[in-house]
């Protein structure tokens, strides 16, 4: 590597020299003549050249796609060099004619596409070293303007023709590439690293999904890269061919002010602006254009890339730009309510807009509509120089910063995931694995909360005595918060055993007045008697349902809004393979995408069913909410055991 520079370094230093030292001869525009159309007779020497134009009042258009140049030269002070070339630069395809025999060429006639490497030595053949005047005739395909659409390099179109000794054709060449690339490769190892990290945060992407500002800030960064690896690349004449440097740099100007745009508002955590939409559409139209020339004839390609100039000249895309490249100061609006951890991340946003801004705004003043002084002309290389290394820097800072904010979500996660721990415990309180169950009788029990806990809560126990207890009820609101009360309430009932079930709600009832809890919990107790006799009291819960009836109880308060409540038993015989059906609201409050409710008429209906069934039904109905569903009957002990 550094005896490459260094070989550059002392060609660049030697160019001037041994051009002078060994004749170099510059073959100008004045030397020359042009025809538009195509005729491969006009490569022979000698040719009537009546009709033919002066090559240097010459202008790329749409209707001269295809042309041919003709020049005379007096090469014969070349005569003496060892290795006597001719050096054509020309960013378009072509195929070289000397005293009409072919020489060479480069990039395809045909399509108009071409190398990045527009700078290209033939050798030449000694019959063009005998004359006082050689004829060197290029046959040509144009499909690009001529600006290669890079800020920094400004490539004319017409053809540059040099001749000389090989050797100093060489350094001339590395002379105009380290002149022109300097700039570039700067900014281009700025944003490789920029581009590596960007990589490396869709890592972080692919662990935690969630966070999207991570894709579009990755996005942001890949973009960035692949626009001043172009640019150095066209710079440094590398074999790059046309189509794709042009798709590279339609693809990337495309995506950018949008994963910008979608950053910034995604890091504030709030909605693009519709405004911000039709910033980013307006030079999107610019770009598209740029991309679909690719897919067209040349002739229609240098249309419509005149088109797209036009637009450009108008100056709507930059307005445009100016507007996208604010998009982070409106996103983080008002600044004063910022959080402390949030408050880094939007100002490297927001310095990062504003140097954005500025370069938009320098580039305001090339739009000839305005009647501005072009201070871009002059001030491109190093307002572009200056962003590269500021935007590295903020970028730098940026990507610090999120990834100093990713280790501090993943140990908030590390804090959840025990929180999520303990609330699987809590959940195994309210919906244990295995319930108790008196002999005689058949338990099924189906649990379905709406989040990893919930509000909804049962018990069933085997009581000494023989009567079999449940305990059904749902506690108001959702999440860790309704589970903790609903496991104050199993923990209140676990050792009331010799309470009755009006006594042991009104027992419920004062512990959750007199802890304060916000909301409330309802409940139904019910005691289950060896002899077949139901005992239940109910504190503003759902009535159960008895072969596919609502059975009438007496109705008292939900636990925990009054202290002084009473609550009524109320006694029934219960048969053998009658079944009895308990359950929480979110069985009847389900609803259905349209908003209807899946209500009392359904949950009659196929209150006969399974628990199991009755909890799927709804479910699929549309959840809203914790569904628990228990059905309880005697049965014969063969059922029982089965």
């Amino acid at each position: 590597m550094r005896s490459s520079l260094l070989a550059a370094s002392i060609a660049f230093a030697l160019a001037p020299a041994a051009l002078a030292a060994q004749g170099m001869v510059n073959i100008s525009p004045q030397q020359c003549v042009w025809h538009a159309r195509d005729d491969l007779s006009w490569a022979a020497p000698n040719l009537d050249e009546a009709g033919w134009q002066p090559y240097s009042n010459w202008v790329v258009n749409s209707s001269s796609s295809r042309i041919w140049i003709r020049c005379r030269a007096d090469l014969t002070s070349l005569r003496a060099q060892l290795q006597p070339a001719i050096q054509i630069t020309l960013p378009a395809a072509y195929r070289l004619y000397i005293e009409g025999a072919y020489a060479g060429g480069s990039g395809n006639l045909r399509s108009g596409n071409f190398s990045m490497n527009v700078t290209r030595g033939y050798p030449l053949p000694a019959s063009a070293l005998q004359g006082h005047s050689t004829e060197i005739a290029l046959e040509i395909t144009y499909r690009d303007i001529g600006a290669f659409h890079t800020p920094l390099i400004m490539r004319p179109p017409n053809a540059e023709i040099h001749a000389g000794d090989a050797r100093a054709l060489v350094g001339l060449r590395a002379q105009a590439v380290l002149a022109a690339s300097g700039t570039p490769l700067v900014n281009a190892a700025c944003f490789g690293v920029i581009g590596i990290v960007g990589l490396m945060l869709l890592g972080l992407l692919y662990y935690d999904r969630s966070r999207l500002e991570l894709a579009y800030l990755s996005i942001n960064c890949v973009c960035l890269f692949i626009l001043r690896a172009r640019e150095f690349c066209v710079a440094a004449q590398l074999n790059l061919s046309y189509a794709v440097n042009l798709e590279l740099l339609a693809a990337a100007n495309l995506l950018l002010p949008i994963a910008e745009l979608l950053f910034n508002f995604s890091l504030a955590r709030r909605r693009v602006m519709p405004i911000y939409w039709l910033s980013v559409a307006v030079p999107a139209v610019s770009f598209s254009l740029l991309g679909m020339s690719e897919l067209l004839p040349a002739p229609e390609a240098l249309a419509l890339l005149r088109t797209q100039e036009a637009f450009l000249s108008t100056g709507l895309a930059v307005i445009a730009s100016i507007v996208t490249a604010t998009s982070a100061f409106v996103a983080f609006w008002p600044y004063q309510k910022i959080s402390a951890r949030m408050r880094p991340l939007a100002y490297a946003c927001m310095l990062s807009s504003a140097i954005t801004t500025i370069w938009f705004a320098v580039e305001m003043t090339q739009t000839t509509a305005w009647g501005l002084p072009n201070l871009f002309a002059s001030w491109r290389p190093e307002l572009l120089e200056i962003r590269a290394l500021v935007t590295a820097g903020v970028l730098l800072a940026l990507l610090t910063l999120l990834f100093r904010d990713q280790q501090l979500v993943t140990q908030e996660r590390a804090l959840l995931a025990g929180e999520m721990q303990a609330a699987s415990e809590i959940q195994q309180m309210l919906a244990p694995a295995e319930i108790e169950t008196a002999p005689g009788l058949k338990i099924d029990v189906a649990f379905h909360p709406m989040r990893e806990v919930g509000g909804d809560f049962y018990l069933c126990r085997a009581l000494a005595d023989g009567r079999q207890r449940i305990l059904i009820g749902d506690v108001s609101g959702k999440g860790t918060a309704a589970a903790m009360a609903a496991t104050l309430v199993l923990g209140a009932a676990s050792a009331r055993d010799s309470d009755s079930p009006s006594r042991l709600l009104e027992h419920l009832n004062r512990v959750l007045s007199d802890n304060r809890l916000s909301g409330f919990a309802t409940c139904l107790a019910v005691d289950l008697m060896p002899n077949g006799d139901l005992a239940l009291a109910n504190a503003g819960h759902l009535a159960p349902y008895v072969d596919g009836k609502e059975l009438a109880t007496e109705n008292g308060l939900p636990l925990g809004l009054s202290p002084e409540a009473v609550y009524d038993e109320t006694t029934f015989g219960l048969a053998r393979n009658v079944q009895v059906t308990l359950m929480t609201d979110g069985v009847v409050e389900a609803r259905s995408k349209t908003g209807e409710l899946f209500g009392f008429e359904r949950t009659r209906a196929m209150s006969g069913r399974t628990a199991e069934k009755i909890a799927e039904a709804a479910q699929a109905f549309g959840q809203e909410d914790d569904i628990t569903v228990l059905t309880l009957e005697f049965a014969p002990a063969e059922v029982v055991h089965a």
